[in-house]
Order: structure tokens, then C-alpha cells, then sequence
């Protein structure tokens, strides 16, 4: 449900790269080994060439209050990797005459602005202009509450329209939630059994359906946020998020799913190619992830605690997923090593560095911060020997003390360096510095 998109860094290497067919597989278990002996990273990734797994790993704990460890049956929110599904749903419905996608959407939903104007393939390429619920700041008050279609139906109509139907891109939760009851709706059946009965059943995924919030055996492992340890996500209530971002599954799961979805085995060549057709960044469920000279197809995900990458490369017929149930590391930085693995190119294990600090010594650090740069304020606050930042209108988060006055956030590349007497903090972000000043 998160907007987490992917931007592996092409680094202007235009030469053939040769696939690496028995590539270092203990280097790639030393990377991931620092990873969770470092707190970085919970989770599971998986990689296929031509169709058969050629490595898997699976790391810390599937419930670390059980210590309760994750193997390759865990099962995870893969969040708005969901969309995907959902659009190969749309399109096997478009397949069987039971949706147009030319047709406007007033008929299912009056009550949204500008419905009759906004079709469904809007909808599929985030175009519509509905906005996008998730943004705000009400959203966490009330997303671990079950909510019936009409409820959820009103939330985004009273949400109202950020732009002309089709007059741009723009990313939203909204879209594919409508589009999950437009589903319902064409085939009279739930969006559970629609999934199951087009995608998973048909191609063998058996650690994959639309989640669940009860408790049973087969229900997905706990969600995590890094706080000075891990500490438990409250879980978003499954009908909320529908086919924006309720599905459960592993990365083994999802590779077969990609596997399945770029050989042809779930749809004609004509609804593959309109979905991997990009409109402003854009395909339907579907964006390209760049890695070297190679373009591949994917999507990225995030709900809870969960963040969730699949993407496959039709060079070298090759397919990765990777899902967390804690990240204190950058995603992005792990898909490119494991990338790099697979395709023989040079990747570093990283090497983590930190000091201990007491909690009397957070203080000198802590208020609220301005930046004449920046139309945004930091509040820094700590809990017990962490220090936390929170930008306007964003999550907080931990900080980890890398030398005297200097902290991070690895999983946002973020770096603030502090000088308590001279009252000023720079964020240095994405290659960019930022000078703020306590108020």
C-alpha cells in the first residue's frame, strides 16, 4: 500500500553483461548473514533462471517474540505487489467479455468525483485523479478497523479528485480498491475466490491468498519496525487495503507468479503487452526497474511492517522477490547485490559502525528543527538511548549514532549531523545537504 518504488541505478554501463550461471552463493549468504547479525534485515528473497529456483534465503524471525525463525514457507504481506494480481484479474476479466475497460466507472460508484469521466483503464494507470487515501494523516487512526465496501467507498469519495481524469499519473491506493469491487461485482464472487481460482490454483502457488486478520496456522508471520529492537506493527484489518495491498504470499510464490505472468501462462499476449505498456512511469501493475544496461518489469510493496520487491528480466530469463518483515536497511541497496550476484557484477558486503549512547546524552539534540531549504519542520524526540526524527506529515523514525553528533537512517539513505552550540543539524539525503536550525 506504501508508495516504495524501486530505483535500482543504471551505471552507464552500455557493454553486454553475461549472466553468471553458478554464481557465488556463499558470498551472496555472507551479505545477507551481516544483514541479520546486524539488526538490518527480516525476511526472505528468492531468484529463478528459466524457471527453477537457484537461491533462496530466509532470515530472522517469523515472530520474535516466539523467536520463532522465518524459512521459505513464511508468509508475508507482499502489500502493493497485490496490484499486480489484481490487474491480471482485470485483464483474464477482460479476456472472458465481463469488464470493459473503456467503460467509465458511474455505473459502480455515482458517488465518486467524476465517475462518469474516470474509466477503468484509469483506474489501472493510476490516472483517475481519485485521491489517495493512504496520504493522510487520519489514515493510521483507523486502518487496523474492519470496513464494509460502502464504508470504504465513502472514505475515498469524501477524499474528493486531486486532478482531471486522465490529465496525468499519479500514484493511488484508491484506484485498485475500486477496482477489487469492480471485480466482485463482474463475477459475483469475492475477491479471495476470484484470486485462487484464476492465479494461484491454476499455476500451484500454495502459500498465497488475500489475507487474512484471525488467527490460525496458516496465517502470515508478525510485522516489524527497528526501535533499539524489533518491535511489532499493528496489522492493517484485510478489508481495507482489498486488491491495493491485502495479499499474503513468499518470495519463492512470487517468482512463480512472475515466471507464470511473463511466459504467458495467465494471460494472451495482448493484455501482457497492454500491461507492460508504460504511460508516465506507468504500466498497469507493473513498473520497469532498471538494473545495468537491463530493463525488467516488477512492482514494490509495503504494508504494516512488510516491504516487497518482485522483478523479472527476460534477459537471462531471471526472476527476484524479496519480502521483509523488518527493514532497517534500504531494499534497494540488497536488490542490487543480489542482482549483482546473479549477473556476475561487483557488489560490497557493507560493514556497519555505531556507538553506544546513554539517553542523557540524546538531549542536546532534541526540538524541532527548520529548514529555509526545505518546506518542512524535523521533530526530534528520543525513546530510552534512540533518538527519533519525524518530518511534517511523515512517519518517524529510529536513528543510529555512527560517530559524535552524526546519526542515520539506513533504510532512507539519511544522514543528519548535528552542532548542539551552534543550535543547526544537515540532512544530507540522495546526494543533497540541507542546513536546518532549531526553533
Amino acid at each position: 500500500m506504501k508508495k516504495i518504488f524501486l530505483v535500482i541505478l543504471t551505471l552507464g554501463v552500455l557493454c553486454q553483461v553475461v549472466l553468471s550461471q553458478n554464481f557465488n552463493k556463499d558470498k551472496l549468504d555472507d551479505y545477507f548473514d551481516v544483514l541479520e547479525s546486524n539488526n538490518k534485515f527480516m525476511g526472505s528473497v528468492a531468484v529463478s533462471q528459466n524457471g527453477e529456483i537457484i537461491y533462496s534465503k530466509s532470515l530472522g524471525f517469523s515472530d520474535y517474540e516466539k523467536k520463532l525463525k522465518a524459512n521459505e514457507s513464511t508468509k508475508y504481506g507482499i502489500g502493493s505487489i497485490s496490484k499486480t494480481f489484481t490487474a491480471v484479474l482485470v485483464f483474464k476479466g477482460v479476456e472472458e467479455k465481463r469488464i470493459d475497460i473503456n467503460q467509465t466507472i458511474n455505473k459502480y460508484f455515482p458517488t465518486i468525483e467524476n465517475s462518469n469521466k474516470i474509466t477503468i483503464e484509469d483506474l489501472l494507470y493510476h490516472r483517475s485523479g481519485i485521491h489517495n487515501f493512504t496520504d493522510d494523516k487520519d489514515y493510521l487512526t483507523w486502518n487496523t478497523q474492519p470496513k464494509t465496501e460502502k464504508e470504504m467507498v465513502t472514505i475515498i469519495a469524501n477524499k474528493g479528485s486531486d486532478f482531471e481524469p486522465n490529465s496525468k499519473s499519479q500514484y493511488s491506493n484508491s484506484n485498485y480498491i475500486l477496482l477489487s469491487y469492480i471485480l466482485e461485482k463482474s463475477y459475483q464472487k469475492s475477491y479471495g475466490e476470484l484470486l485462487k481460482e484464476y492465479i494461484t490454483a491454476p499455476i500451484g502457488l500454495k502459500n498465497t491468498y488475500f489475507g487474512e486478520t484471525v488467527n490460525n496456522s496458516n496465517k502470515k508471520c508478525n510485522s516489524y519496525r527497528y526501535l533499539d529492537r524489533w518491535k511489532l506493527v499493528p496489522e492493517t484489518d484485510i478489508s481495507v487495503p482489498m486488491g491495493a495491498g491485502g495479499i499474503v504470499s513468499t518470495p519463492i510464490d512470487l517468482v512463480k507468479f512472475s515466471n507464470a505472468l511473463f511466459d504467458g501462462q495467465l494471460l494472451n499476449s495482448e493484455s501482457l503487452k497492454k500491461m507492460m505498456t508504460i504511460k508516465e512511469n506507468f504500466g498497469i501493475g507493473l513498473f520497469q526497474i532498471p538494473f545495468y544496461n537491463k530493463v525488467g518489469f516488477g512492482h514494490t510493496g509495503g504494508i504494516d511492517g512488510f516491504t516487497s520487491v518482485f522483478s523479472h528480466f527476460s534477459d537471462g530469463d531471471i526472476s527476484y522477490a524479496l519480502i521483509s518483515n523488518g527493514t532497517n536497511y534500504t531494499n534497494n541497496d540488497i536488490s542490487i547485490s543480489v542482482l549483482s550476484a546473479v549477473y556476475n557484477k561487483p557488489y560490497e558486503t557493507p560493514t556497519f559502525s555505531t556507538i553506544e549512547v546513554k539517553s542523557e546524552d540524546l538531549d542536546k539534540y532534541l526540538g524541532i528543527y527548520s529548514s529555509a531549504q526545505l518546506p518542512m519542520k524535523i521533530t526530534v524526540t528520543k525513546n530510552n538511548n534512540t533518538l527519533i526524527a519525524q518530518a511534517t506529515g511523515q512517519s518517524s523514525f529510529p536513528l543510529e549514532a555512527t560517530e559524535k553528533d552524526k546519526f542515520k537512517f539506513d533504510q532512507a539513505g539519511i544522514v543528519m549531523e548535528f552542532n548542539p552550540s551552534e543550535k543547526t543539524m544537515i540532512l544530507k539525503q540522495g546526494g543533497g545537504q540541507f542546513l536546518f536550525t532549531k526553533n
